[in-house]
């Protein structure tokens, strides 16, 4: 906030030594006409030290009628609000100050925002309605802002597809969820043009918008056409997942299958209920997918499917996978095996010196609960820097949890880590401990790893440290 207002000054200072308005600020973004209204305005409400020179030696006069353009967008953001009245009536002469009555439709002057209004709606039309529709959505989330969101809505109602399609690809995301819900509500747009857009736009409000609106238009074999394939291709689950269920509404539930081993689960869940819907069975389908350990073509979906729809007699089916040439696989044999609550600590604990991280992180997810019971020189060794990075964070992952002095000595050890985000979690982790109840009390060991975290605490603190450790401070 204080760079805009530092470059709204600059802008300023640049008008009122005479630049025209397009050298002394990008007229086509937003940002520089709400920075060019904070640097006159605001910063002479709230840091009147820091005035232009120009407003201490020249201030702007009551009768503006002799006022060129830059000076005239210098009284249109002027701190005096009769000022600002009749600047908004004087600047019709010059439609390039039509940003500037857009800022003032929001004012907190009720005759500056009353006349800025009225003058809005009288020149508003469609060409300047889309040059000016970023700066009045965002306009629009201020107080008072409503009003030059009613009216563009009201304006861009008569825009045509064409039009209006400058605005699908703006890359503020309101301005294209804003003309989104136009074209959805004017019914300009095709079913298989709206299934494009969700698919491409990056944007979750947009592709669901259009998504829906496409499925809601599906009549016949010729729109499904056009409609099923964007959604189903789709990168975003949720643009899949609408493409998926509507495969049941088109009357094509056998095309849902192969989403059933999809990496989303919620194309997974979606697929399974078109699936049971016509009276198939997804366990079934997991089930011959994951019987055969070393297919490369298994996609690690089918895997973790099995785990969400199967039982705790489907693990006999995962645990080869553990083995497999794919990682995703791997990591989802894991995945699935916690989830049935069929993880064997013995079977997992190779895992994680797997050299996939994602392998690793599943694995030590997977033996949280046995922490406790893995050999403490086993994981410590496990932390040394000559170990891949995801193979220490998931080594201390585990020593984190079990505490007592090992999780200490584990985490004093990280101090020299390679890894920032390693040294920081480490760090954190001292800061945290505190002395298990099944410890013994006065460890020499425990007084010399707090002293070497002496840097992490106040001397308050770390005294306190070694009281409850029974350590002599």
């Amino acid at each position: 906030m204080l760079e805009d207002i530092e470059a709204g000054t600059a802008a300023a200072e640049r008008l009122a030594g005479g630049a025209p308005l397009r050298s002394a600020l990008d007229v086509a973004d937003p940002a520089d006409w709400l920075a060019l209204d904070a640097g006159v305005r605001e910063v002479a409400w709230h840091r009147p030290q820091f005035l232009p020179e120009w407003e201490h030696s020249a201030p702007l006069p009551a009768g503006l009628t002799q006022l060129v353009e830059s000076r005239l967008a210098l009284a249109l953001c002027h701190r005096d609000g009769r000022i600002r009245q009749e600047a908004v009536r004087q600047s019709v002469r010059y439609p390039g100050l039509l940003p500037l009555v857009v800022v003032r439709c929001a004012d907190w002057a009720g005759p500056v925002r009353e006349h800025a209004r009225r003058l809005l709606r009288e020149t508003l039309d469609v060409a300047s309605a889309l040059d000016l529709a970023p700066l009045i959505l965002r306009v629009g989330r201020r107080d008072g802002g409503a009003f030059g969101v009613d009216v563009l809505g009201q304006i861009l109602r008569q825009a045509s597809h064409g039009q209006l399609a400058a605005l699908f690809a703006d890359p503020d995301r309101v301005v294209r969820r804003f003309a989104y819900r136009l074209a959805v509500e004017g019914r300009l747009l095709r079913p298989a043009e709206l299934a494009r857009a969700a698919a491409a736009d990056q944007d979750t409000v947009v592709q669901y918008l259009c998504a829906t609106a496409a499925l809601t238009a599906l009549r016949d074999e010729d729109v499904l056409e056009g409609v099923l394939p964007p959604l189903l291709s789709a990168r975003n689950p949720r643009v899949r997942s609408a493409g998926v269920t509507a495969l049941r509404r088109a009357g094509r539930p056998k095309q849902a299958e192969p989403f059933l081993g999809d990496r989303s689960a919620l194309v997974r869940a979606c697929a399974r209920y078109v699936v049971r819907q016509r009276g198939g069975d997804p366990a079934a389908w997991y089930r011959e997918q994951c019987r055969t350990p070393d297919d490369p073509e298994l996609p690690p979906g089918a895997v973790i499917g099995l785990a969400e729809c199967g039982n705790r007699a489907d693990a006999g089916l995962l645990r080869p996978l553990l083995s497999h040439p794919g990682a995703g696989v791997r990591a989802r044999a894991v995945a699935g095996l916690r989830a049935l609550d069929c993880a064997d600590a013995k079977q997992m604990r190779p895992l994680l010196d797997d050299p996939a991280a994602e392998v690793v992180r599943e694995t030590a997810t997977a033996l949280l609960p046995s922490a406790k019971d893995l050999p403490a020189d086993w994981l410590l060794e496990r932390t040394g820097s000559e170990r891949p990075r995801h193979v220490r964070v998931g080594a201390f992952r585990l020593l984190d949890a079990r505490g007592g002095i090992v999780a200490l000595r584990a985490a004093v050890g990280l101090f020299e880590d390679p890894n920032v985000k390693l040294r920081t979690w480490a760090a954190q982790s001292v800061q945290r401990w505190h002395p298990s109840s099944d410890g013994r009390r006065g460890d020499a060991e425990v007084g010399e790893l707090l002293d070497r975290s002496r840097h992490l605490f106040s001397g308050h603190m770390l005294r306190r440290r070694k009281w409850e450790a029974g350590v002599d401070s």
